[in-house]
């Protein structure tokens, strides 16, 4: 109930997002052949475009992304959110697992930021149920930031974070405004694709990307990596059908959301990935082993399909997986 009720909430914030100010900021949507594969058009209510519009308080939105980018937020003054979140790596840094303060290695392999507004919790395990929470994590973790609000509250202290917090917030710097602001940011982080256009009715795929659609569709991909995001809005097992980590070493990020949790069932289940963008976000699941997306797509199909991928099959999959890297800024991601 509380996961449908942020939807909702979600949904409404969407929807009366054009009767705000003016003054606030607006994120806007605006952005060869093969061997013959027979396809037909689905009905794509499983699939959702990104909004064409969503507003922002245009100074909050300032304030977060200079955040963002503050390195001051880490005990030792080196590590930013930008860090494991670089625009010019997807919104990723393209490791299997990020290195923190020190150059401590983490457990997880780091999701992309863009389009993170959309998932219904964010983390691997699910274990922030809003960008707000999120945003604090780092924080305090010891191999990320290894800081903790007193020490970041006092460093912006010392600067002119002072009055540009005082215009914004009525109480002033706090890590209350500190993560509203950075998650501000963050959700006009969107990136439209041609195939958002393509769910819009415009004619944008390739034959070769539609019949990959086909296929997603068909074999049973799309009964997790749906909605807006393609994904993150479920958890599922990684390894539904097939064992994934048996012969495996496992480590406590396998775990799962069981580190959450603590219930058995918990155990090995993860938040299902958004797939905006993930040709151009390797290394691929939550411990970043996957090298390539060819491979977590044959992977995926046994594990948790049941099925054998033919080779035909990987290639059109990965052409529409494509097909989802979206625009940001102007310029397609790469």
């Amino acid at each position: 109930m509380k996961n449908l009720s942020r939807i909702i909430l979600s949904s409404y914030l969407i929807l009366t997002a054009d009767i705000l100010s003016a003054a606030d900021t607006i994120v806007s949507n605006s952005p060869t052949k093969t061997e013959p594969f027979i396809f037909t058009r689905f009905d794509n209510e499983q699939m959702k475009p990104l909004p064409d519009k969503l507003v922002f308080d245009s100074k909050k939105v300032a304030l977060g992304q200079r955040l963002f980018n503050e390195k001051k937020l880490s005990h030792d003054n080196t590590i930013s959110c930008a860090s494991c979140h670089d625009f010019n790596r997807g919104g990723t840094d393209r490791l299997a697992t990020s290195v923190g303060i020190n150059g401590a290695k983490g457990e997880f392999n780091s999701p992309t930021v863009f389009n993170s507004g959309f998932n219904f919790v964010q983390f691997w395990d699910g274990r922030a149920a809003s960008l707000e929470e999120q945003a604090a994590g780092p924080v305090h973790n010891p191999v990320e930031m290894g800081s903790n609000w007193d020490e970041v509250v006092t460093k912006l202290r010392n600067t002119e974070y002072v009055d540009l917090f005082s215009k914004l917030y009525e109480d002033d710097i706090t890590p209350e405004n500190i993560v509203d602001a950075i998650a501000i940011f963050e959700r006009t982080l969107i990136t439209p694709s041609r195939f958002d256009q393509y769910l819009r009715g415009e004619e944008t795929l390739s034959e070769q990307e539609k019949g990959g659609f086909q296929r997603f569709k068909e074999y049973g991909c799309s009964s997790c990596h749906q909605g807006i995001n393609i994904g993150g809005n479920m958890f599922q097992k990684l390894g539904g059908v097939k064992n994934y980590f048996a012969n495996q070493k496992s480590s406590i990020a396998d775990l799962g959301r069981f580190n959450v949790t603590g219930r058995e069932e918990d155990r090995h289940v993860f938040k299902v990935p958004g797939l905006r963008n993930v040709a151009v976000t390797p290394p691929y699941f939550h411990n970043g082993s996957i090298k390539t997306l060819e491979e977590a797509v044959k992977i995926m199909g046994e594990a948790q399909l049941g099925r054998e991928l033919s080779v035909q099959d990987i290639k059109l999959i990965t052409s529409f997986l494509q097909s989802l890297t979206g625009q940001w800024q102007g310029q397609t991601l790469q």
